[in-house]
């Protein structure tokens, strides 16, 4: 009888209560396990509590607790008797006082005696505090909800599908984040769907690596858990070192997480072989971000299950698309096929594309959203009854679907439209490369230009030149990114996101550099040709070519100008491998130093005059006069 759909959260649990009332729905570290029949004694006790004091079906109540098990309980019983807003614990003050201002809450839950700076914006606000209250065997999970004094009075309402259990925001390019209000509807179709994707039975066990007020690991985890009548190990926040110590106590049989996290995990996957081989994993799963072909395959080799990509969003609930598990095809590249949503790939006139053909990704089905809450956007977001996704793709032959970026972040470099997944497939494959992100910067003459951000096994070993020489004949010589920058991590989101359109602002002084004057005549000559080419005043030595708003054309100029003056033939690949002043000068000097004697001492005699001559296209004086210097 549970095995069937059901359309509300409270449906869902009283069902597995009735049917498999011993089993185990949620376990912890440290924690005695709840049973079905206690989680929804759990889940009753909220409902009952909160009507007490006030709370009634559609008042918004923010919460902010720390991941683990109390968090998932409570999470449910919120959603069952009025509409959980769950908040990120570490927020500032000034967002929580943002966010709180924007729901409109009723209502703040905190732990009992919390120091959370969400309790003095609520205090502030006159927003009542409700605390949780560990029960005295704080072992066991459960707790009970109080506050000071009621609210007002609630009275009882019917809880239906259609009502909203749920508010999360979208973390978009926006600097005011969208409301997403999912119903009990949306929320148990997508648990659904993911459970029927993977094969979930009362025998799995889920160990929760994602958040909780993230809708991957509130639906994506927990819900599908639940819908399958599983059970769902609620660990605290992400820590790849504890990672395989919860594996042997928990005993999973899958986890599901970004691929960020996927990648903390591999750093200490190698030392812990016996642990994996003695673990019940059946496979491993990744979503809401693109997973790496990379990281997908160093997974598999490592833990010797399959890895299973998904593609979902808040605005669905979660799932869209998944690759299916084994023996059906999973296809590289790709996140898989349609799981109980209709999608469909629209061009920019609104008509609907056949396979093979690239275009928006949009959606429609039970477990999207019917639109943002108080958002003028939705009159574009929603077209003929298609939720525009803002991601591009196409599908195959086969079904399935293949993302090829977002819109919003596609890299428009004087009119070549290049997706920044392609390049950041391209740095992956080098083997001294760990992480790697690529974005767009501003240009001057190209409107855009391509930066990335790259964390290296051994910055000695791998250098930037060195990642650049290896794009070279990978990707498309206008592809290659004109900075590279070597960075210690790449700054994710509270999720484990990365958010590229927030990088090129986070990475500003070291893509724009300071002023180093050229240290010798030959840097001092280089200088100059950038900036006759460039038509631009001041060229400093660390100066990239690229950065400054070179192109391939002008590529061709300057190095049509070096053969002019220094008699030597650089491939035009020179520049893009070596795009600062410093390096294009080190370069010709090898070059040069490769001539006969008698060879070189012209250059040098003609050198002496040009420096002089072209002395007016650089604003620095040379620093090293020594006329030693080629």
């Amino acid at each position: 009888m549970s095995g069937r759909r059901k359309e509300t959260i409270y449906q869902l649990l009283r069902g597995w209560a009735k049917d498999t009332p011993e089993a185990i729905a949620l376990i912890a570290p440290a924690h005695e396990p709840i049973t079905y029949s206690q989680l929804l004694e759990q889940v009753d006790s909220t409902i009952k509590s909160l009507r007490e004091i006030g709370i009634g079906r559609n008042d918004r109540i923010a919460i902010v607790l720390p991941n683990g098990i109390e968090m998932a309980a409570l999470l449910l019983g919120v959603s069952c008797a009025a509409i959980s807003v769950p908040l990120n614990p570490s927020y500032r003050e000034n967002e929580f006082e943002s966010y709180l201002r924007d729901i409109g809450a009723k209502a703040l839950v905190v732990q009992s005696s919390a120091h959370s700076p969400a309790v003095s914006v609520a205090e502030r606000h006159g927003i009542p505090l409700i605390e949780v209250v560990s029960s005295p065997n704080a072992a066991s999970g459960l707790f009970t909800v109080k506050t000071s004094e009621p609210i007002s009075s609630a009275p009882q309402h019917t809880l239906e599908p259609d009502n909203v259990a749920l508010i999360l925001h979208t973390s978009g390019t926006t600097a005011r984040p969208k409301r997403v209000p999912l119903t009990h509807r949306n929320l148990c179709a997508s648990a659904f769907s993911i459970r029927e994707t993977l094969a979930l039975t009362c025998g799995d066990r889920c160990l929760s690596v994602m958040t909780l007020f993230h809708v991957h690991g509130l639906i994506g985890g927990l819900l599908s858990s639940l819908a399958a009548g599983a059970s769902f190990a609620a660990t605290p926040n992400f820590d790849p070192s504890c990672f395989f110590g919860w594996m042997k106590e928990l005993n999973p049989t899958w986890y599901t997480a970004v691929p960020t996290l996927h990648q903390a995990i591999l750093k200490c996957a190698r030392d812990r072989i016996e642990a994996i081989e003695r673990g019940r994993l059946r496979f491993i799963r990744s979503s809401s971000a693109p997973l790496p072909r990379k990281i997908m395959a160093q997974l598999e080799e490592v833990f010797k299950v399959p890895v299973i990509e998904a593609y979902g969003m808040t605005e669905a609930s979660h799932q869209i698309t998944s690759s299916p598990l084994p023996p059906w095809e999973r296809k590289a590249g790709s996140v898989g096929v349609a799981t109980h949503t209709e999608v469909a790939i629209m061009d920019d006139a609104g008509n609907i594309l056949e396979a093979g053909r690239r275009g928006e990704i949009v959606l429609r089905g039970a477990n999207v959203t019917a639109g943002y809450e108080s958002d003028e956007s939705n009159n574009h977001s929603f077209i003929n009854g298609w939720f525009r996704t803002g991601d591009l793709g196409y599908f195959d032959s086969g079904g399935y679907l293949f993302l090829t970026g977002r819109l919003k972040e596609i890299i428009n470099r004087g009119g070549e439209k290049i997706s920044p997944r392609e390049i950041d497939e391209a740095l992956l494959e080098h083997p001294g490369v760990l992480q790697a992100v690529a974005f767009a910067t501003p240009h001057a003459s190209l409107g855009e230009d391509i930066a990335a951000a790259v964390v290296v096994r051994d910055a000695i070993e791998t250098t930037e030149a060195s990642i650049r020489a290896y794009l070279i004949g990978r990707l498309a010589t206008f592809k290659v990114p004109a900075q590279l920058l070597i960075v210690d991590d790449i700054p994710k989101s509270s999720t484990g996101k990365i958010q590229r359109a927030a990088l090129a602002e986070r990475f500003a002084a070291r893509l724009q550099g300071g002023f180093i004057a050229p240290k010798n005549k030959l840097e001092a000559l280089v200088a100059s040709i950038y900036a006759e080419v460039l038509e631009i005043q001041q060229v400093s030595a660390s100066d990239n070519f690229f950065a400054l708003g070179g192109d391939s054309l002008r590529a061709t100029q300057v190095i049509s100008r070096v053969r002019s003056l220094f008699a030597v033939n650089l491939p035009i690949a020179s520049l893009f491998l070596r795009s600062t002043v410093a390096e294009l000068a080190e370069e010709i000097a090898a070059s040069v130093e490769a001539l006969d004697h008698n060879s070189r001492e012209a250059i040098c005699a003609e050198l002496r005059d040009v420096s002089e001559a072209n002395s007016h296209l650089y604003v620095a004086p040379t620093v090293d006069h020594d006329e030693s210097e080629h």
